[in-house]
């Protein structure tokens, strides 16, 4: 009990835990519904760049990056003043999270022989939690931030950011990319 209640005092009094949890609670939201948004939208190409629009591995790691992405950008405003290595703890959470997803699916469902939802669900869940607290921890570190480390990791986020809408359109035809269902990949025939 008392670790409880020493947990509750830790976020009643840190800002920057606060900001954390409602960047986790946000991005979980956001991405549960950015499952749905496409086919809701009526199927509309732009909302389809940011919406997972097949069962493919690769559009599901839409329903991570975007909901992080969009957080991480707002979160900025309330933590610039307690946060150390913001642009790149973000980054690296970001990617933990993807990196996550796409091992863990591709691992128990090689094992098994096929994928089940409800596991599904919880490597979603896991990996925010995992990729925000990678980024909380590198955030309270001493700050080593420099303006290449900062450079780089708007790079790579703005390249993964392009990767997700072009290959919304123009997927490779490799597993990540495939939809389990239907057999297509991407958004289908559109082109």
């Amino acid at each position: 009990m008392d670790f409880i209640k020493e947990f509750f005092n830790k976020v009643k009094s840190n800002k920057l835990i606060k900001a954390e949890l409602i960047v986790i609670l946000f991005s979980l939201v956001l991405g549960t519904l950015l499952h749905f948004t496409y086919e809701w939208s009526g199927e509309n190409l732009f909302v389809g760049s940011f919406s997972a629009v097949n069962e493919s591995v690769w559009e599901h790691l839409k329903l991570v990056f975007f909901p992080m992405l969009i957080a991480a950008i707002v979160e900025y405003f309330f933590v610039k003043d307690v946060a150390n290595n913001y642009v790149e703890a973000k980054t690296i959470g970001i990617f933990t999270a993807i990196f996550f997803i796409v091992v863990t699916f591709f691992t128990y469902s090689g094992i098994i022989g096929t994928s089940i939802i409800a596991i599904d669900i919880l490597i979603f869940i896991i990996s925010i939690i995992l990729g925000e607290y990678i980024a909380y921890k590198l955030m309270k570190r001493k700050d080593e931030s420099t303006v290449a480390t900062e450079v780089l990791s708007i790079i790579i986020l703005t390249f993964l950011f392009i990767c997700f809408v072009i290959f919304t359109y123009l997927p490779p035809e490799v597993n990540l990319f495939r939809d389990v269902m239907k057999g297509i990949y991407g958004i289908g025939n559109i082109l």
